[in-house]
C-alpha cells in the first residue's frame, strides 16, 4: 500500500491519546495511599485507620487501573491496614497478585479470608507461597479443588496438618495424581500411608513399602519385659494385650491351630490352592493371626501387593504365594505366556519387603480395619460424616478410610 495519498482520500487526524479520567480522583488515591504508607513516627495508629476507611470507600467504586496503583503501592508495607488488605485480596487476581505474591503484611486471618471469598486462582497462588502455616494449608485443602492441592503439595516451604493430610489421602481415592506428590510429603506418617495402600496404584504401592514399612526391634526392646508380666497377669488387661500383639515377633496364631481342620498355615494355602472357599480364607485369615474382616480386604485387593505382604509376614514360602494366588482364580500368564504383569510385581515385593517390616504393616491393617469397626464408626461411614473424625482414633480414622467407600455402595 503507498504512503503517498491518493488524489481526492482525504488524510485521517491523528487520534488523541485519551486523557485520564478523574484527574482528582487518582491524585487523591495516591495522597491516601502515601499516608497509609508513612512510618509509625509520622503517622499514628488511629490516622492510619481513617485514612484507610476512606481510601475503602474509594477504591470500591475505583477503576480497574486505580486499584492496580493502590495494590501495587501497598504492596512493599510490612503493615497493612486490615480492611485494605481484605478489600485488595478479594479483588481480580490481576489486582489481588501483588499482595498474594509478594507482601509479607499478610496474616493467616487475610489469607483465610481469600481462600474463602476468592477465586480458586487466589487460592493457588495463595498455597505457592512461602512458609504457608498449617492453618491456611487446612483452609485450603478443605476447598477440596485438586489443582489448588497440587500447588500446595509441590510447595516445599508449606506446612501441612495431621487433618490435612487425612483429608488429602481421602482425595487421593478420586484423584490418583495426588498420591505420588503426598509419599513426598515429610508429613505423611505410616498410618496415613498404610490406608492409601489400598487404593495406589503399583509404583505408589511399592513406595509405601519401601518407605513406611517400618521395623519394630525398638519397640521390641522396649517393651520385652512387659510381656512376661502381661502373661502373669493372664492377659486379663485388654489395651496391654492389644499393644503387646502388634509389637511382638511372632506373627502366627497358635491358639487357633487346636480349633482349626488344618495342621498349621501351610496346609490352609495348600488346600486353598484348589480353589478358595469363604471356609478356607477365614481359617487363614485366624491361622495367619488377623480377622476375617482383615483377610477378605487382602484377598481381594485388585493389585495383589497386600498378598505378598501376609505371605512374607507369616514366614511363607515363595510357593505358598503362588498357591494362594491359584488358589484365588489369578491369572498366572499373559494369552501369549509371559508373566502376568500383576503376578510379577507381587512377587517383587515378596522378595524385596523383609519379615519384621511386613509383620508391621499386616499389623497395622488388622488393628485398623478390623478392631476400629465400632457402630458407631460404621455409622460414620455410611453418613460421611466428615466433621466427627476428630472424635475417633487413628486406627479408626484409617479404617474410615478404607473402608468407607466400600460401606456406601
Amino acid at each position: 500500500m503507498s504512503d503517498t495519498l491518493q488524489l481526492g482520500e482525504a488524510a485521517t487526524p491523528p487520534v488523541p491519546a485519551e486523557k485520564p479520567r478523574h484527574k482528582a480522583r487518582l491524585a487523591l488515591l495516591k495522597r491516601l495511599a502515601d499516608v497509609v504508607s508513612l512510618p509509625s513516627s509520622r503517622v499514628n495508629a488511629f490516622e492510619r485507620s481513617v485514612t484507610a476507611d476512606l481510601l475503602v470507600e474509594i477504591l470500591r467504586d475505583a477503576e480497574f487501573d486505580e486499584r492496580a496503583r493502590v495494590a501495587r503501592r501497598l504492596a512493599s508495607l510490612v503493615e497493612i491496614p486490615n480492611c485494605l488488605v481484605r478489600l485488595i485480596l478479594r479483588d481480580e487476581l490481576d489486582i489481588a497478585h501483588s499482595l498474594l505474591a509478594d507482601s509479607t503484611a499478610l496474616s493467616d486471618a487475610d489469607l483465610i479470608d481469600c481462600i474463602r471469598h476468592a477465586t480458586g486462582a487466589h487460592r493457588r497462588l495463595i498455597a505457592q507461597r512461602r512458609g504457608v502455616s498449617e492453618v491456611v494449608a487446612e483452609a485450603l485443602v478443605e476447598v477440596g479443588e485438586t489443582l489448588v492441592v497440587e500447588a500446595l503439595l509441590r510447595n516445599d516451604q508449606a506446612r501441612l496438618s495431621p487433618p490435612s493430610i487425612e483429608m488429602i489421602v481421602a482425595m487421593t481415592q478420586q484423584q490418583s495424581q495426588l498420591a505420588p506428590m503426598l509419599l513426598r510429603r515429610p508429613e505423611l506418617r505410616p498410618n496415613h500411608a498404610y490406608v492409601m495402600f489400598w487404593w495406589c496404584d503399583a509404583d505408589a504401592r511399592r513406595a509405601i513399602l519401601q518407605r513406611f514399612a517400618v521395623s519394630r526391634e525398638v519397640l521390641q526392646e522396649a517393651a520385652g519385659d512387659v510381656f512376661p508380666m502381661a502373661a502373669a497377669e493372664g492377659w486379663q488387661d485388654g489395651l496391654t494385650r492389644k499393644a503387646l500383639q502388634f509389637i511382638e515377633r511372632r506373627q502366627r496364631n497358635r491358639a487357633a491351630i487346636d480349633k482349626s481342620p488344618f495342621q498349621n498355615l501351610d496346609d490352609a494355602i495348600a488346600a486353598a490352592e484348589a480353589g478358595m472357599t469363604r471356609e478356607i480364607a477365614e481359617e487363614i485369615a485366624y491361622l495367619a493371626g488377623v480377622k476375617p474382616m482383615t483377610g477378605a480386604k487382602i484377598m481381594t485387593d485388585v493389585g495383589g501387593e497386600a498378598l505378598a505382604v501376609l505371605c512374607k509376614a507369616t514366614g511363607l514360602p515363595r510357593n505358598a504365594l503362588r498357591q494362594l494366588w491359584r488358589g484365588l482364580r489369578r491369572p498366572e500368564t499373559t494369552s501369549d505366556g509371559e508373566p502376568a504383569p500383576a503376578m510379577a510385581r507381587t512377587l517383587e515385593v515378596f522378595d524385596m519387603i523383609a519379615v519384621d517390616r511386613a509383620q508391621t504393616v499386616l499389623r497395622y491393617w488388622n488393628w485398623s480395619l478390623s478392631s476400629a469397626m465400632t457402630p458407631e464408626l460404621m455409622k460414620a461411614i455410611r453418613e460421611a460424616d466428615d466433621a466427627a473424625l476428630d472424635e475417633f482414633s487413628v486406627p479408626q480414622r484409617a479404617a474410615m478410610l478404607a473402608f468407607g467407600a466400600d460401606l456406601k455402595r
